[in-house]
């Protein structure tokens, strides 16, 4: 009876193949992972601005927005009372949130309208960016 199988010269050859495309096929796969953690935190942010937005109008009153460098967080709270809606935190992102052009405190009116233009910068730890836009029509945009 004949047996079929490998030979350990065959396996040691197959692992090391696999072994040289992983060690390539590593630092894409980490420039992927940083490349993503950016495009999401910048997609969240977009999204709390655009609640926030979606507040004021529902609620008929203003809502402010404060970035808090310190904690790393973004709250949201209504200017009428000063109730805190909720709170963002973004430093377990791995994104550090440079100042907005408009200073730290975004405003929302009743009618969906921001009180200033504003566009706020985000870094990755790679040093890769995402830049979001406030119109002053309130639109939330990112570039």
């Amino acid at each position: 009876m004949r047996q079929a199988g490998h030979t350990l010269l065959e396996l040691t050859v197959t692992l090391a193949v696999i072994g040289i495309v992983s060690a390539l096929a590593i630092p894409s796969f980490a420039s992927l992972n940083s490349r993503m953690q950016i495009r999401c935190a910048t997609e969240e942010i977009a999204s709390e601005l655009r609640l926030a937005r979606q507040l004021a109008m529902t609620h008929r009153g203003r809502v402010r927005l404060s970035f808090d460098f310190e904690q790393q967080a973004l709250v949201a709270q209504f200017v009428d009372g000063g109730r805190t809606h909720h709170v963002y935190r973004y430093g377990d992102k791995g994104i550090v949130v440079d100042e907005s052009s408009a200073g730290p405190e975004i405003l929302f009116h009743p009618s969906g309208r921001s009180a200033t233009g504003t566009t706020i910068r985000l870094q990755g730890r790679d040093g890769r960016r995402a830049t979001l836009t406030v119109g002053l029509t309130g639109r939330v945009s990112v570039l």
